[in-house]
């Protein structure tokens, strides 16, 4: 039981603290430059995915028209997954030589509306993105100056947080702490995953699109597969508003993991270090262990339960234990949400959200049909 206890937490501790150490430690001394060129403008497609949006459709449309990309190397690309409130419509009133609308023929969930606007886009460099998402005027000559690299296949922008009247708000601890893991994984190697509201890769790495499993975390396994990498690049900037109803937020987030899973586990010839190298053991870090942690909390609790029975110092440690998972909760909900609060809950809400996936994907579910959420 001791080395449980210990075994489980050394495992939750390396998969927050040392893996990112380790990168810190390794980029000092590999660096893997990214050589960009802001005067490389290949043919692009920007694909846009909507479902029933026709109440901010018209914003994204007019934020989107606003991008600087030379207009002969630049067409937009409105796939609509069978909406039926208007959304079609709106997007029609603006469609021209450089924007067009692409409906799906039935409702098949995101990937598949991408799908299918990929068989129609002629770009060399194909770009994704959401309604939800408000890019700056500059993002596509930004996210495309990076494939002037060979090495490059994907690249991902960086999240930012906007209020309701569209300024930049504080990031939460979270974002830039992922933010910060994808910095240090890009100069290291490899990213691990993408940015699923605004991201661009090769054209030859999206011929195979599975409808299945999530596209920004396929791409980035796809790249690897054929010998690119994945980068994020800190002036490629995707602008969205927080999820506001905290219920729906951890609806999202279990939608978002249970299919990562499976992305995941559909190849794990990727986490094989004799084939795939440094990116295996990122792979294995950053997505694996960081879902396997809610596993090693039962263990560590469990561990601790019993030998909380036989030795004092251990029932101290078990009252800590109890009170870690219990007491943020409680002053969270009581309105009392100061950072001492906020991190504790919040770890417990991910990894709560991540154990209901591992249910979710075990049942077989896998939420291909997709639902923007409101935000």
């Amino acid at each position: 039981m001791t080395a449980l206890f210990w075994g489980a937490l050394g495992a939750i501790a390396y998969t927050y603290f040392g893996y990112p150490l380790i990168l810190l430690v390794c980029s000092w001394f590999r660096k893997r430059t990214v050589r960009k060129d802001h005067r490389y403008t290949p043919p692009v497609t920007l694909i846009i995915t909507v479902h029933n949006e026709a109440a901010r459709i018209e914003k994204k449309i007019l934020n989107t028209l606003d991008l600087d990309y030379p207009s002969e190397l630049f067409e937009i690309i409105f796939s609509s997954d069978a909406s039926i409130d208007g959304t079609d419509e709106a997007v029609l009133l603006h469609a021209g030589p450089k924007l067009r609308l692409v409906r799906s023929p039935r409702r098949g969930g995101k990937e598949y509306a991408q799908k299918c606007a990929l068989e129609q886009a002629a770009g060399e460099i194909i770009v994704f993105s959401d309604v939800a998402t408000m890019l700056e005027r500059q993002a596509i000559r930004r996210i495309v100056s990076s494939f002037a690299d060979p090495s490059v296949g994907c690249v991902s922008s960086e999240d930012r947080f906007i209020d309701e009247k569209g300024n930049v708000s504080g990031e939460g601890a979270y974002v830039r702490y992922e933010m910060w893991l994808r910095s240090l994984e890009s100069k290291v190697h490899s990213l691990v995953g993408l940015s699923g509201s605004f991201f661009a890769a090769r054209r030859n790495l999206c011929q195979d699109w599975p409808t299945d499993i999530p596209s920004d975390f396929n791409t980035l396994l796809n790249a690897v597969r054929n010998g690119y990498r994945g980068i994020t690049d800190p002036e490629s900037i995707g602008m969205y508003q927080n999820i506001r109803d905290e219920g729906k937020e951890f609806q999202r987030k279990v939608r978002t993991i249970t299919r990562g899973i499976s992305a995941l586990l559909s190849d794990i010839s990727l986490m094989n270090p004799l084939r795939y190298g440094i990116f295996s053991w990122q792979l294995i870090s950053h997505k694996l262990l960081r879902w396997l942690v809610p596993l090693f909390m039962a263990i560590a609790f469990i561990a601790n339960m019993v030998l909380g029975f036989s030795k004092r110092v251990y029932l101290m440690v078990f009252i800590c234990h109890v009170l870690f998972y219990v007491m943020p909760s409680l002053s969270y909900t009581m309105g009392l949400r100061s950072s001492l609060i906020k991190i504790p809950y919040f770890f417990v809400l991910v990894n709560r959200a991540i154990a209901v996936a591992w249910l979710n994907y075990i049942k077989g579910q896998r939420y291909v049909i997709w639902t923007p959420t409101e935000r």
